[in-house]
Formats: C-alpha cells, structure tokens, sequence
C-alpha cells in the first residue's frame, strides 16, 4: 500500500514538473488542475488477458498512476464509484486518415494527352505516386466531430494516414481528445505508409498493379543506390523513403493476392510488412499465413443479397455468397492460423456498425479476448507504442473506456470514454424494464403483458385471447405505449404512465375516445438466460458454415485432387514421337510423370481406365494466353520490361477450369502489345486450385514480350495519344535500337565496376541497378527469350535486321499473319512462328493475311504453333489445329503437333512436355473421339498426372455447386425474414470473371477496357 502510493506521488511529481516545461503561454489566469481521479469498485482489465475485479484506477495530469485490488486512494482525488461497471483500455485503430485532408480524385479527361512525367515542382521522385516526404503531422488538424464519432466507438488513439500514393510518407498516432494538436500528437513519424493505388497521381505510369509493384521494387533500389551517392542527385522523396524504411511498415491492399504479391516485394529488399487488408484474407489462409506478416482487419462484413427473385439470384456468383457466409469468420481464422490481428473502422461506410460487427465476429469464433487484444494490445505493439497505448499500466496514457458490462454483449452500453485523462460521456445507462407484466386497462379483463427486446429498443406485446403487438416509448421512467384491443383491429388503446417501483401505473385513452386508468405489475422479471436467447440461436446459426473451396470460386473444390497411378488401356495414343499415332496401346502415369507408353501395359495398384474408343494425347499447350491475370498491358511507356506477369497471375479465373475442359495443360501468359518492348511473361499450368506460386512452370526459361504494328504507335487510341514515342513504325525501330545500346552501356558498366578490387569497389561508385536494363541485358546475354506480336511484313524484317545488329535473338513471331512472305529468313535465323489459323480482315494490318499462312512456314521448315490470344477459343485449340489440314494439307499429326509439340519447342519445353514419352511430365488429355473433330471432347485433362478436369466429377461438382446455392440462397432468405439490410443482387465484378486481350489496358475494369483484336473481328 505505502509503495502504490509513494509511486502516485512520484508520478504527481513528474507531471509538475512537465507542465513547467509547456511552450504556449496562455492570455489570462491560469487554471491549473491536475486531473486526480480516482475510478473504484470496477471490473478492470488492465490489458486483454489481466482482468481485476472490486479495482481501484488512479490517474492523473492524463496518465494512468496507479491500477490495482490494494490501491490507496490519494488525498484530494475526485472518486468516481463505478460499482457493476467494466472498464477496459482505450482502443487504437491502426489505420484512419482523421485529421488529414482527402486526397484528391485522380483527374482524367478524354480530351487530355496523358501525362508522361511528374508536375510536382522540386528536387522529388520522379514519378508522382512516389511521395514518402509527405508527414501527416504537418497536415494534421484536430477534427472534433470526427473525433467524437470515434471515442463513440471505444477508440483512444489513432494511427492517421495521409492515404494518397504508392509511397505515401509517414503516417502519426495521436489521441482522439479535444486538445491542441501539439498536445495530442503521440508520435509524429509512427508507421511509414504504402500501397498498390496511385492514389491522386496524375501522372500515366502506372496503370496496371504490376506497374505499381515494378515502380516499387525499382524505388527501393534507387533509395539504396541514392543513399551511397548523394553527391551524383539530391533527391528528396528518396531520402525520406529511406528514413521511413526505419519504421513499421503498413501496406494497404485490395484483396488477399495483393498482399501475397506485395510480401513477395518486402521479402526481396528485406522488410516485413504490415497489412492492411480487406477481409478475405481466409480464403488463402496457407499462403496468407506463410507472410509472416500481421494484418489490420475491417469489420465491414457484407450483407446478405435479395435473392428472392430467381433471376436475380443467379446474377449472384457462388463466391460472392460464400463471402457474405464466411466473412465475419475470417478474424477467428487468422486467429487460429498465429496470424497476429489488429480491427479498423476502415472502409465501413456507417461507422455506427464497428461494435455490432466486432460482436458478430465472436458468435463466429473469435474469442473475446482476442478481440480485445486485436482492439489494444496489438495495434499498439505494431505501432511500437505500447508504452503509450494499448494497456491501462502505470506511466500510460489514460485513455480508457466504461461499458455497462461484457463488452463484447449486445446489450452493453459504453457509457463513457476517456482520452488522455478528459472524460467524454458516450450514453446512460438505461432502466431495464423488460418482463411479464399483468396489465389492468379500467374494468376491462386482466391481459399478460411482455417487454422483451433490449433495455435501449424494448418491444411490447400484450396478450389476451390472442397476442398483439404494440408500440412502446420509454424516456427514464416515463412510459407511452399503444396496441390494439383485437387482433386485425383498427381501433387501439393509448396509455401514457410512470414507473412506481413495482410496475407502471398511468392513464390511458380507449378506443371511444374515454380516459381511464390503468396498471401493469411485475409478475417475472426477464432472466439472463431470456435475455441471451436471441444472441445465443444466431450464433449457433453463425456456426454453421460452409467449406473452403480450392480456389475460392466457382468450380472450386473443398479438396485438391490427388496424383494416382492410372494406367490408360486399349486407346488410340498419339505419340508425336518416332512411333507416331498408335492402336490399341497403353500409357501408364506414375508419380507425376509418363512412365511407359506401349502395349499390354500392367502396374500394380494403378487405376485402370478403359481406353477403347477414346483417344489420348499430350495436353495441350497455348503459347500466346491473356487468361489468369490482374491486368494485360502496361502501356504508358514505350519500353516496360520492369514489369512481370508472373507479378499478376490470379488462379481463381475460371478460365483456367474452363479450358482444362478444353485440353489445354500449360499456358503462356503474355503482356499486351500496347508497347514496342513489353513485360514479362509467365508460363504457367493449369493447376486448377493451387495458388499462383504453384501454377508457375518449374525450370521455365524467362521469356518476354515484344509488339510492332498499329498497336504499339498507338493508331487504334483517340487523338490526343499522338504524344508519346513512337508514332510510327520507323519509331518502332529507333526504340528497340536505342533500349538494346543503353542495354549494352548498362551490361559494360556494371562489368567494368565487377573487374574492380575489393579496395577499388569501396571508392567506386556501384552503377544503379535498374530493372528495365536488366531484363534487356538478359535477352543479349541469351538468358530471356523474346516472343513478338507482329503483322506487316517490313515491320518483321525491320527487327529481324535490328537484332542481326544489335545482337539478339528473337525465338518467336507470334500472330505473324504475314509470316508466308518471310518464311525463309524466319528459317535461316531458327525462329519461330506462332500464330492464328484463320485470322484476316479485322483491321488494317492484317490485310494481307491467309489461312494458309501456318501450313506455308510449317512446309518451309519453321516450328509453328497455333495460338488462342482468347480465353473462348483456347478451349477448343484441337479445332482451330484441325484447320491447317484444310488449308494446306497439313498432316493430322503434324496438325496435332501445333498446338502441343511445336508450341513446347517455342517455349523450349520439348524436354518436360509436347508429346508422350516416359519421363516427360504426365500432361495428358483424353478425348472421348478424334481430337482434331469437332465432335471431340475432354473426358479427362491431367496435369502433373493429376485429374484437374474429369468430365464425370464436373457433374458432380455443378450439382454440388447448386446445392451450396440453394443452401445460401435459404440462408439469406432467412437473413431477410429477420430483418437484416440486404443489398440488390448484381452481376461478379470479382477480377476472377474478366477476360483479357492483347490491348485491353490497365487491370481489364471499365474504364480502361479498350475494343481488342478479338472483339473487333
């Protein structure tokens, strides 16, 4: 006892002498008070696991000075007795822009030439997203209105961010009391801040998310080789970029893939990130998990969709309603996963909902004390400000809150908030008046009366021969109701009355319009267990979940198929090695590859399946894909090799079952040809549910997009696009040669620099590393293979010409319509050709092109590959094979080869994939017929040997998939019957849907789709 109070004094102490330290001199008397308070009697929860019943919290000049059982109250301490109260420490949100201006809209006009370089004036980064010097202190205001809608929901402290940019600067904690702002500034330069969005950035590049992630990557490099050589640039955004690096990091993301995608960045330069994210992030949970990193949870659960009418119903995709079911659980998943967990009031429209939504998250699993700790503790331990927030210790700020009660139930009010020793009453408590009641209305019959509901929003009912429902106001102990005498009737009765200790006694009006009097005994009060009904039937409901699904979307699998041994009996196999198409033969597939190939086959434990009459052959391989990504083209710039597909793959696009349907195993994810010199690519397989890092092709070499033609100088866009190099073809040219020459003086310095000594390497400025050189010097060192979208005959020649002088290879012309004309140069320098069947006359450029363009360079001796550049018509790539043999008498194995072989020799695959050999990768179709016939289907499609598509199961799994609609679909309907909001049912928006071409810009959305090659055939 002696101890706890010597500490109090002590604390007293310090704090006068702190005040005698202030900078603001004040016009008139001073008032000098110092907050002595004393807090008895209360249920205490010092941090989220230390609770403390019948305590005593002292505080003082707005810190706590002593909380404990045994704590002596001090000598002129104003004592508040909050007997039956809970007190709990203040909450800290982790990610809000108060006090900070909005950022504004991000300006566009059709009318304007886009922006090639920065307009903010000064010794800044050279792009505009970049904005690290920003500091949200400098820009910061007390908000009181803001301010006090959040103290209304339990919040102390506040992390603001100025939320504008790809690097957006240093983000400040402060207290949410009605202070100065010097006075509730906690920590000027708590976080740095980043994202994915551009935010207000007016300036063109980026447009995609792999721009963004690539304009990120290359400023964390820049700020390292800025840091060593300041006296070649001064520049100030990298300067603060690398101060920033110091501190906690915090990366706000659009969905569970960005902050995979972005972890991936942090991982490469060395920081581990904080997320904040956008609640779905269970649907990845392994991968999520495997970032380490701790992510800021919104409670911003969806509401359930009007699904009454069929119609709209299906407008709803599966994923959509699995969401708005399994949302509310994503907390308590992390949670269970040892992924650390912070809440916001970020991104809820209606701030009011935070408490009922956090609530909803522990009937769905999250216990109480780790919502507590997600709400105090770890913010505040991220933030490294746990010796100012986050707990109620001594020499911690004072931020606290009183509830009524639980917390974390319905019925508790939060009663008072303070913030820094200031008090801010939030609501009373009110009466609870809920019970049976026996009801005397005059000299009419007794009636059982009911108040149920909450004490905030009770309900009335009164019951006679039947049970009526009325109306009923309470203000303190006065009371007004109304309900009819009969059931269906018009007329009613009014009563107006006061609470006497026993029940109510009042007046009331009837139906004839004449005044009586009237009581209503307490007969049962209303028990806990009454009173929890409610909550504790819908949390059972909560419980009641559906399954993940692998991937989370339509055609999604609770499990992932499984490699077997499967042994193929009596088919018709279709080698495209020496043994050509053989009869009656056998392929066994064991342990992810071909084992054998031949006749009379047996293995034991294989699953047999009977082949007579079908047809197998290798899966098929699409050299030229847009499917699987979050964006198609980075085309602001003529050159963005920086840039990579793999950056972007999303493995939820159905597009990728869809064409396993097809037959198709592996594809090539290219860039779009808005650029001479694009991104990239990613080569991936199909592995319908894996996550993005498994679908990648193991041992893949590197390869990259080229384009020429109309695309590239930018003929297909509006007027006000004739700005940027190049305008024409002959400008085409001129950048390749100028990126290969700045490609060859970047290779030579940083050889130069690496022939330097140890000691010589110390005195020497390193060259700055920069990742548009670096994929160009990997194609003149032969390390990463050029794929070009090409047309027009001279364009073909120009490049061939330019890499004959710069010297470089180009391994594939893809498209190359008019490939015919310049089959035998394409052949003299082993190129090769990758291109439509029967293509011609949907624009200018393609004027000259001819169906019989593939079986003329395959005649000639180039290795030619048929490709989709189309999600539709990758699916039936056998078909668009077939037509070679109808334009130009290619062979049906030759035909075959066009789209498995030969695209695998493009791809330099041959030794993994292409055709059926033992030891090469287990990627098999079988065909219910012919396959090059347009009768010919799938009936299964392995990948690795494992059945990623069987034409039984996908029954199964559309019936299944109904079935979980129909569940969903009742669930909502029942969400509705209860009175919950719901939202009108629209079509997926989800970037699982979008289908990509070759010049649709940005990440495929509205307002950046432009009119592709397929959509203008």
């Amino acid at each position: 006892m002696k101890k706890v109070f010597l500490s109090v004094l002590a604390v007293a102490a310090l704090s006068l002498q702190s005040r005698a330290q202030e900078t603001f001199p004040r016009n008139g008397v001073y008032d000098e008070r110092s907050g002595l308070r004393a807090f008895t009697n209360a249920t205490i929860f010092v941090d989220y696991q230390t609770r403390l019943e019948n305590a005593t919290l002292v505080i003082k000049d707005g810190k706590v000075v002593a909380v404990g059982t045994k704590v002596a109250v001090p000598q002129g301490a104003m004592v508040t007795d909050l007997k039956g109260k809970t007190v709990y420490p203040g909450f800290v949100d982790p990610f809000t822009s108060y006090g900070v201006p909005t950022p504004p809209a991000r300006s566009f006009s059709f009318n304007s030439p886009p922006q090639a370089e920065s307009k903010k004036e000064g010794a800044f980064n050279w792009n505009q997203a970049i904005r690290p010097e920003t500091n949200a202190v400098e820009l910061f205001k007390v908000d009181t209105k803001a301010a006090e809608e959040l103290r209304k929901l339990g919040f102390g402290a506040v992390l603001t961010i100025h939320q504008d940019g790809i690097a957006r600067g240093a983000a400040s904690l402060v207290s949410l009391a009605n202070k100065k702002e010097n006075q509730v500034i906690l920590l000027d330069k708590a976080a740095g801040a980043l994202s994915l969005d551009k935010g207000s950035s007016t300036q063109e590049y980026p447009s995609s998310i792999m721009g963004s992630i690539a304009l990120l990557r290359q400023t964390y490099l820049d700020a390292q080789w800025n840091a060593k050589n300041q006296d070649k640039e001064q520049n100030i955004s990298l300067k603060a970029f690398n101060e920033l690096n110091r501190l906690p990091q915090i990366f706000e993301v659009s969905n569970k893939l960005n902050a995979v995608r972005a972890d991936k960045v942090g991982d490469e330069f060395g920081y581990q990130y904080i997320f904040k994210g956008q609640g779905d992030e269970y649907q990845m949970l392994p991968q999520v998990k495997a970032t380490n990193a701790a992510y800021i949870l919104n409670v911003n659960f969806p509401d359930a969709y009007n699904v009454e009418d069929p119609y709209d119903a299906r407008r709803v995709g599966i994923e959509e309603m699995k969401h708005w079911e399994m949302a509310p659980a994503n907390p308590a998943m992390l949670v269970k996963e040892g992924v650390a967990i912070a809440f916001t009031t970020a991104d809820l429209r209606d701030k009011s909902k935070f408490l009922p939504n956090l609530r909803k998250a522990t009937s769905y699993g999250l216990s109480e004390q780790e919502a507590l700790k997600a709400l105090t503790f770890t913010p505040a331990k991220l933030l490294k400000a746990d010796k100012y927030v986050g707990t109620l210790r001594e020499g911690m700020q004072a931020n606290f809150l009183v509830a009524s009660g639980n917390l974390f139930d319905a019925s508790t009010l939060l009663l008072e908030n303070w913030v820094q020793g200031q008090g801010y009453k939030i609501s009373e408590t009110p009466a609870d008046f809920r019970g049976v009641y026996t009801l005397k209305v005059a000299n009419q019959p007794e009636r059982r009366m009911l108040i149920s509901g909450t004490p905030e929003k009770p309900e009335l009912k009164v019951v006679a021969q039947d049970t009526l429902k009325g109306t009923l106001s309470l203000s303190g102990e006065l009371l007004t109701m109304t309900f009819a005498p009969a059931k269906n009737g018009k007329e009613s009765i009014r009563l107006t009355g006061w609470y006497t200790g026993k029940g109510f006694q009042g007046e009331a009006q009837l139906p004839d319009a004449q005044m009586v009097k009237w009581t209503a005994l307490l007969s049962e009060a209303a028990t806990q267990q009454a009173k929890r009904d409610t909550a504790r039937s819908r949390s059972n409901e909560a419980l009641n979940l559906g399954k993940l699904t692998f991937p989370f979307a339509a055609f999604g699998r609770t499990e992932l198929p499984k490699a077997e041994t499967v042994l193929i009996k009596n088919a018709t196999v279709w080698t495209n090695e020496k043994e050509g198409k053989l009869q009656n033969a056998d392929v066994l597939l064991k342990n992810g590859k071909i084992a054998q190939v031949g006749k009379n086959l047996s293995a034991n434990g294989a699953k047999v399946i009977d082949g007579t009459g079908k047809h197998v052959t290798p899966g098929i391989i699409d050299e030229h894909s847009h499917i699987a990504l979050d964006g198609v083209n980075e085309g602001t710039q003529a050159v963005t090799s920086e840039v990579r597909m793999a950056d972007v793959v999303n493995h939820e696009q159905v597009n990728i079952y869809r064409q396993l349907a097809g037959g198709v195993t592996t594809s090539q994810l290219l860039h779009g040809s808005a650029n001479p010199i694009g991104g990239q690519s990613a080569i991936i397989k199909l592995r319908w549910g894996q996550a993005p890092e498994k679908l990648m092709f193991e041992g893949a070499d590197p390869f990259i997009k080229f384009a020429l033609g109309e695309n590239v100088k930018q003929s297909n866009r509006s007027p006000q696009y004739n700005v940027r190099f190049p305008q024409t073809r002959m400008g085409v040219e001129q950048v390749m040669v100028d990126a290969f020459q700045r490609a060859k003086e970047y290779q030579k310095a940083l050889a130069d620099y690496n022939k330097l000594s140890k000691s010589q390497k110390a005195k020497t400025p390193a060259p700055r590393r920069d990742l548009e050189l670096d994929a160009l010097s990997e194609i003149l060192k032969d390390e990463r293979f050029i794929t070009c979208h090409s047309y027009v005959q001279s364009e073909i020649n120009m490049l061939m010409k330019v890499a004959d002088q710069m010297g470089f290879r180009v391994n594939t012309f893809t498209h190359i319509l008019e490939g015919y004309k310049v089959a035998d140069k394409m052949k003299a320098r082993n190129i090769g050709a990758s291109t439509f069947s029967d293509w011609w006359a949907y624009k200018m450029e393609v004027k000259d092109a001819i169906p019989y363009n593939a079986a003329i360079m395959h005649n000639v001796g180039v290795t030619t590959a048929i490709n989709s550049d189309d999600a539709e018509m990758a699916r039936r790539l056998n078909q668009e094979a077939a037509k070679t043999m109808k334009y130009g008498g290619v062979s049906e194995e030759d035909a075959l080869k066009m789209v498995t072989l030969n695209p695998a020799k493009l791809l330099h695959l041959d030794d993994k994939v292409g055709s059926l050999k033992a030891g090469k990768d287990a990627d098999v179709v079988i065909w219910n017929e012919h396959p090059l016939s347009i009768y010919a289907r799938p009936e299964k499609t392995f990948v690795d040997g494992i059945a990623y598509f069987d034409v039984e199961q996908d029954k199964q799994l559309q019936a299944e998939q109904e079935k979980e609609r129909l569940r969903l679909i009742n669930k909502m309907l029942a969400a509705k019957s209860r009175g919950e909001r719901t939202q009108s049912a629209a079509p997926s928006r989800r970037g699982a849907d979008q289908v990509l071409h070759c010049e649709d810009l940005g990440t495929g959305s509205e307002e950046t789709y432009q009119e592709s090659e397929y959509h203008q055939k």
